[in-house]
Parts: structure tokens; sequence; C-alpha cells
């Protein structure tokens, strides 16, 4: 009887805390209901005029059929792809929703920015809104959507940043007809497929609210668009832009080098999803530098000299392989808690191992199949990511499963402090854990097996299907099992979980070779120097640090730290001597062997130091060299036939 009348009090205090509420809460809980699968009434229209894109400002109008009573409008906040909720609505200004020609009041949810309530007239039956999207200035931004899309040359437009949509329906159930307006003279790419142009005005043909969002476009004046799949029957386009002419060509070479990537990575997978595709690069000093993948395109966004630079080209060469097999992992086939109703719902990133560390590995496979790398390149690329994820200090507390659970934190969080934070990981560590298992399955069947089995079976189906697959960890499991038997759960597992001092992944001991360092860099570590001019000291000294002396991050417990160097100090001179990094090195190799340390002059804001580090072993950089065995490293990166 007692704890009958208890929990009938407490049933009661709950009707009473519930009449209680602001009507107005009530209200946009009853809004936030799960989405339903059924079409949406109506077509959506976007116009974004573009014309003022070298003043960063996109200018939008867009019509929503409606009825009356209330409504919630959203703004996109979990783009695929970014992996956190990155939907960049900061930059939405100037925002005024009107019916039958007035202005209606609107109110942001207090506990979803991304979502504004208002109320239909009876007598309206569509709304527009209009509105401008700020591009951030040159170095503003985040990492992806919200970073500097545009200058006086070219603009780069993720239609996500560019449209509200009702809530309460799968977002492939609302259809969209876009518009674009663009400077005088300006070419374009996108996967979207135009209805109809009239000067620099283009329509395109309407498509669901999820195709809106997954296909960019790229603008610009100088602007070049080659095949990269000469004869298909599913065409493939490369769209270049830039700030200047000479910047979007092609050589010869390297045209054959992107249709090459088109052959082999079709090779690997032996199907396709999707009708055509579109590389959208955007070659610029002036805008973000990062790939963003997409069902149909990619967009792809490097520096200026990409095609003119040699070790830029060579060390950038993975990106537009990288995006293009997302087409078949993470488009076609998506983690099943990556795949979701609509663009606010929260995604799940702990399969990003498969997601994106499966794409990195296969990325870097593909470009040298392709002939982007050569052999010696992705040897050493190899060396150094295996460098570099064995120096992860923060391993010792963190597995690489969490990198990957963690990533809505990880892809934004504070700067400096990699090694010991372990960052996005899953992307490095990725490549490491795939050929691990790659090398395994070679092993384990004589030969007659490899991850490329692994990929016609997982990937290779439904061929010209754009509908996504959805899989699990059991899934992935079970295709490794049935390319060739073995406690892949197991195998798995003791890597993602582990946390120690030891990188747990062993392919590179597998693949014949083994990891040894000389003083001299590789030519990747070199070309990387080259282009960034910086210095990446991580396995001798313990840190890294800029041409100007800034140092970007410091090994936990290594030389460097012990002597109290961190993060975000400046390093003024060395031993003595001004600053550079060839004064650094130089002042590493004369100490080798000997007793003194080496001294830096460092500054703290407008506190300088002075700092000893104790360490005489020289400088070390990264290389594989033969152990013996079958080479299967070389065998991996053979072009296909």
């Amino acid at each position: 009887m007692k704890q009958h009348a208890f929990r009938s009090s407490l049933i009661a205090a709950a009707v009473v805390a519930a009449l209680s509420l602001p009507v107005a809460a009530t209200a946009q809980d009853a809004r936030r209901a799960a989405p339903v699968d059924q079409p949406y009434a109506g077509m959506l229209t976007a116009n974004v005029d573009l014309t003022d894109a070298a003043k960063r400002m996109f200018r939008v109008h867009e019509t929503i059929p409606v009825k009356p009573g209330e409504m919630t409008l959203l703004y996109p906040e979990w783009i695929p792809g970014e992996h956190a909720p990155s939907g960049p609505i900061q930059n939405v200004a100037g925002l005024v929703v009107t019916a039958n020609g007035k202005q209606l009041a609107w109110r942001r949810d207090l506990r979803d920015m991304y979502a504004i309530h208002l109320e239909v007239p009876a007598d309206a039956s569509q709304l527009d809104l209009s509105f401008q999207f700020l591009s951030p200035g040159d170095g503003e931004g985040s990492l992806f959507g919200a970073s500097a899309s545009s200058t006086p040359n070219l603009v780069d437009v993720e239609f996500n940043q560019v449209a509200f949509y009702p809530a309460g329906y799968y977002s492939r159930q609302i259809q969209i007809q876009p518009t674009v307006q663009l400077p005088a003279g300006w070419k374009f790419g996108t996967a979207l497929q135009v209805a109809s142009q009239s000067g620099n005005t283009v329509q395109f043909k309407p498509v669901s609210f999820n195709n809106f969002v997954d296909s960019p476009l790229i603008a610009g004046e100088h602007f070049d668009r080659v095949d990269l799949a000469p004869g298909a029957k599913v065409p493939v386009h490369l769209n270049v832009v830039g700030d200047g002419a000479k910047d979007v060509k092609l050589t010869a070479k390297q045209l054959e080098q992107q249709r090459a990537v088109v052959k082999q990575t079709n090779l690997l997978f032996g199907a396709h999803h999707y009708d055509h595709y579109d590389f959208l690069l955007t070659l610029s000093d002036h805008t973000g530098h990062f790939g963003l993948e997409h069902h149909q395109s990619s967009d792809d966004r490097l520096p200026a000299d990409f095609f003119t630079n040699d070790d830029m080209h060579a060390l950038a060469a993975s990106l537009m392989p990288h995006e293009f097999v997302h087409s078949w992992n993470g488009k076609f086939r998506r983690p099943a808690d990556l795949w979701t109703p609509n663009f606010n719902v929260k995604m799940q990133d702990d399969l990003l191992w498969v997601y994106e560390g499966l794409t990195d590995y296969w990325c870097s496979v593909l470009t040298a199949r392709s002939g982007l790398w050569s052999p010696e390149q992705f040897r050493d690329t190899m060396a150094n990511i295996d460098a570099s994820m064995s120096e992860r200090t923060g391993r010792a507390w963190r597995s690489l499963q969490d990198t990957a659970d963690a990533a809505p934190l990880t892809y934004y969080g504070g700067g400096g402090w990699a090694n010991w934070r372990r960052g996005t990981d899953f992307y490095p560590e990725g490549q490491m854990l795939w050929l691990d298992v790659d090398t395994k399955i070679r092993e384990l069947s004589g030969g007659k097996h490899s991850l490329d089995d692994f990929a016609r079976a997982f990937y290779g189906m439904d061929n010209g299907s754009y509908v996504t697959k959805t899989y699990t960890f059991d899934d992935v499991v079970n295709t490794l099992n049935q390319v060739q038997p073995f406690d892949w759960a197991k195998f798995l597992r003791a890597r993602l979980d582990y946390t120690g001092t030891t990188l747990p992944e062993h392919g590179i001991a597998r693949s014949g070779w083994k990891l040894v360092y000389t003083d001299k860099p590789n030519a990747q570590t070199k070309a990387m120097e080259g282009v960034r001019h910086g210095v990446d000291l991580a396995a001798s000294i313990g840190l890294s640090a800029s041409k100007s002396g800034h140092i970007y991050d410091v090994q936990w417990n290594g030389p460097a730290f012990k002597a109290g160097l961190v993060p975000g100090l400046v390093i003024v001179a060395v031993d003595g001597k001004d600053y550079s990094p060839d004064a650094l090195k130089d002042a590493i190799t004369a100490a080798k062997g000997g007793n003194a340390p080496i001294e830096l002059l460092v500054k703290n804001v407008d506190v300088y130091s002075t700092v000893k580090i104790d360490y005489h072993g020289g400088l070390r950089y990264p290389h594989l060299v033969r152990a013996g065995g079958k080479d299967l490293l070389d065998a991996i990166a053979a072009p296909r036939k």
C-alpha cells in the first residue's frame, strides 16, 4: 500500500507539472515528432543568386508549399560525410518569411538551434523565404561547409547552406527545383541535371531534397571540363575551376592518370552506383582545402598549383580517389547508424573506421594503381603513416574505436596535442588496420584471395543502383568470412579496442617490409617539407613546427615535452642563431652522440625563455626496407587488368 500510494503521488505530480508547462514548449515537443516516410505535398523551389559571390554573399529566395497551422522549418545540421553537427547556420542572415506578401513572425527553438517555428495563416498555401548565406573570408570558418568558398574568380556551393526544409518528413520525400544565377561569363559543373538555361540563369530538373544537398556546384571564370571515361555508357567527367587560367589545365599525363583512377576503381568494385559522375575540383589558395563526398560527384578543393607543382601533385594526388571511392563506400553502402531519415537526426560514427578508414586505404592503393604514385611513393606514404601512428602517444588512453565514436568532437576539437588527443586517427590508422586485414587474407589463403574480393562481395552488387544499402559490424565480419574464413570479429576488436604503447596493426611486417629510420627524409617527406615549409621532428626531439617557428604539436613525454615545450609556443632562436627549420635540423645533427643539449629561445605570448632539450639521437625519418618473404605491398599496388 505504501509503495502504491507513493507511486500515485509521483504520477499526480507529473500531471501537474505537465499542465503547468508553457503552451509553446509542449507545442514544440509535438513538432519534434519522428519524420514520416511519405511524400510532402507540393514542390519547394530555391533560387540561389550567386552574382555577388565575389563579395562572399549568396542571396536566396525559397518557396515552400504549406497548409495553415503550426509549422517547423529545419536547416540541415548533420551533413553526410562531415560526421558532426556542422551545418553552418551561423552564416545565415537576413531571414524573412512571408505568406501572401505579409511578413510572419518566427522563433528559433531554444533546444534546437537548427529549427524555427512559425504559424501559417489560414489563407496561405505557400511560404516565401529570403535570406543570405554569408561565406566566411579567407582563412575563416571551419574545416568543411563554412570555410571560405568564394573568390573574385570562382564559387563553391554546398546546397545544404542555402535551403530550409519542412520538419516531419523523410528528406528524400521532399521535392525541390533549384535555380542558380551566375556572374556573367562564368561556367559551372554539378551533378544536377539542367532543365533550361537563359543567359546566366540555370534552372535544374526537380530532385529530392536528399539529392539536392548531395549535388554541390562549382562555377568560375576559369573553367575546364574533361572526359575521364571516353566511350563509356556511364559518363565520368572532371570539372576544374580555379583563380587562374593556367591552373585548370591538365597535362596529357595527368589526364591519363585521372582516367586510370576511374578504370581501376571500377575494376576494384566490379559495379558502380551512379547514372553519371562529376569530379568538382576547385584550385585556389583562397578557399578551404578538403574533400567532401557525394553519390554522383565530389567536392574537392586543393591549392592553386595542384597541376603545376610536382610536389603538390604528389602530396594531394590521393584526394580525388578517396572521394570517388566514397560513392561505393559511404554513399551506396553506409553504416546503419550513419543513415538518417533527414539531415537533423543525429548520426552515430562508430563505424567510421570502415567508412573512412577503408576508403583511405583504397584511395592510397588506387592512387598507386592508377600511376598517380609510383610504387616508391606508395611505400613512402605507408612508411609515414606507420611511423606517425606508431608514435601516437594518446594510444595509451584512447582506442582507435573511440576516435570514431567521438568524431563529432575530434573533427572540430581544439588545436595542438594531436598525438596525445588522437583526433581523426580512424583515417590513417584505419589504413594500417585494413592493410593488416588485406595481408592477413592473402596469408591465410596462400595468395588466392585479397581485400579486392571483399570489395566486390560487399560493394559490387546492384550495378547502377542508386539506393543506399546499410551495413553493420556483423555484416562486415560476415563478408570477410565469406572471402576467407577466420575469427575476424576477434581480429578487428583486438585492434579497435586496444590501448597501450605499441601499434596493434602488423600489415607492414606481414607484407614483407619493415619500418626503419635514417637521417634522410624519404621523397614524400621531402616533398611535404618543400610544400609546407615546416618541419616534423616527432620521431626525434618530439615536435613539429612551422616555417616561422610556431609549434604545432609536441610528443607527450618526449624530449621536447620534458624540456618544457608545448603547442602554441614560438621558437625564436636555435643555439643562439635565428630560428629556421634547417637551423633546428642542423642543431639536432650537431648534438648527435654528444652531451650538450639543444638550446632554444622560445616565446610564450610576450614572455621569452630558454629551454634545453637533452636529445642526442640525431634526425630520424621513416623508410620501408625489405624484410624477406613475399612482397605484398608491390602486389597490392600493382594495377589490375
